[in-house]
C-alpha cells in the first residue's frame, strides 16, 4: 500500500522575507579606539547578536560598517551616519540597529530628522538595550509619542 503524500501548507512553504539590517555604532571620544577590542566593537557585537536572534524573521546584518569613532552625537555631520542615510534613501536598508538610541543622536531635533528619513523609506529602527523597536506596533506608537 502506498503512503499518502503530504501536501505542504502555505505556512511551511512560505519563504521569510530578508530584512537587511544596518548596524550603526558611535563613540564620542577617540580614547581606546586603537585597542584591538573597543566600544565600537562591543556595540557592533551586541547588535549583531540581536540580529542573529531574529534570524527566523529573516533578519541579516549588512556587511557595510557604519562606525563613527571619535565624533559627537550632537552633530549630524558624521561620515558613517551620512553614508547610512544615503544607503537608506537608495533603498539598501530595511532596519537600522543601534546599541542605544543615544548612539544614533543626542539631539531630539536631529532624531526627528533621522526618523523622517527612516519613515520616508519605510525603514524600522531598533535599539537593542532599550525597549525601542519600530518593527512592532508598540514601538511605532512609542515613536509617535516622542
Amino acid at each position: 500500500m502506498r503512503k499518502p503524500t503530504k501536501t505542504p501548507n502555505a505556512a511551511s512553504t512560505a519563504k521569510t522575507a530578508v530584512v537587511r539590517c544596518a548596524v550603526y555604532t558611535r563613540k564620542s571620544s577617540e580614547e581606546g579606539l586603537k585597542q584591538s577590542f573597543n566600544s565600537l566593537d562591543a556595540q557592533r557585537e551586541a547588535c549583531e547578536a540581536y540580529v542573529a536572534s531574529q534570524k527566523s524573521e529573516g533578519w541579516v546584518v549588512l556587511p557595510q560598517m557604519y562606525d563613527d569613532g571619535g565624533i559627537s552625537g550632537g552633530t549630524m555631520d558624521r561620515p558613517a551616519l551620512q553614508r547610512l542615510l544615503a544607503d537608506i534613501e537608495a533603498g539598501l536598508v530595511d532596519t537600522v540597529v543601534v546599541y542605544k538610541v543615544d548612539r544614533l543622536t543626542r539631539s531630539l531635533g536631529d532624531f526627528a530628522k533621522i526618523v523622517e528619513v527612516f519613515d520616508a523609506a519605510s525603514v524600522s529602527f531598533v535599539s537593542v538595550t532599550q525597549s525601542f523597536n519600530t518593527t512592532t506596533s508598540m514601538g511605532r506608537l512609542t515613536l509617535n509619542m516622542l
